[in-house]
């Protein structure tokens, strides 16, 4: 029964992409918000899709410690769930993402409109350079930045691996950072195509203001990320092993 719902939701998944994709499209001609409500409701429905088929529900946890206005967002990135589900809970996101998805036909035009934040990994210390200057820019039009500190999913139960990237841009830019915790990697397993029933649980953890040094945030950030998530694994594997 779980192959089933899963290859239904996969379907229907791509399914509603592709039409989502025809209308950011057409969107493309309206102010980048348009374009941004677009992917809004591209999270809406694929998060929909996922209870209504596969029985995976999600808990979001601490939504008042969010701040208003320009932050940066650190999230966990176990699976490609998060990448459009948390993008309803913010107002005016933007994202750091490689260079090569702003080649994808349609996808990627949408992803300039929207004006997210491409990032050259060949380029080096000059792609951490051109990514600072545009994440500030955005960041001053008092946007929320999203970022995977870790530059890709991890397994869950996997060693971290956060990249320095995240501290960097937290000491230049100068606004507070929400930690993510999450614990989608036991529901929406990396390269995998089952999806799993359950409650996939989202933590925003207490805001880290500015003006710390890079080493210390970027320690501070992890402890943080990782002690929760290990939490919210152990509860989503208890609640799955009860009959």
């Amino acid at each position: 029964m779980i192959i089933l719902r899963s290859l239904l939701f996969n379907l229907a998944f791509y399914l509603n992409l592709g039409v989502l994709l025809i209308g950011a499209f057409l969107a493309l001609v309206l102010p980048r918000r348009g374009v941004l409500g677009m992917a809004k409701l591209w999270g809406r429905t694929s998060v929909w899709l996922l209870r209504v088929i596969c029985g995976t529900k999600v808990e979001f946890r601490g939504l008042e410690k969010l701040p208003k206005g320009a932050l940066i967002v650190a999230a966990k990135h176990q699976s490609t769930w998060e990448t459009f589900a948390l993008l309803r809970l913010f107002d005016d996101f933007t994202f750091i993402v490689k260079r090569e998805l702003m080649w994808i036909p349609i996808f990627g035009w949408c992803m300039a409109k929207g004006r997210m934040i491409p990032v050259d990994r060949s380029a080096g210390s000059q792609a951490l350079g051109a990514m600072t200057k545009r994440a500030r820019e955005e960041i001053r039009t008092g946007r929320q930045l999203i970022i995977f500190p870790e530059g890709t999913r991890r397994a869950a139960f996997a060693e971290p691996r956060y990249k320095f990237g995240v501290a960097h841009l937290y000491a230049e830019i100068g606004v507070p950072c929400i930690p993510v915790a999450l614990n989608s990697g036991l529901f929406w397993p990396r390269r995998k195509f089952l999806r799993l029933p359950g409650t996939i649980v989202v933590e925003f953890l207490p805001p880290i203001p500015p003006g710390l040094d890079s080493r210390t945030f970027l320690t501070k950030l992890q402890t943080s990320i990782e002690s929760a998530s290990a939490r919210l694994l152990a509860e989503g594997r208890a609640a799955r092993a009860k009959p």
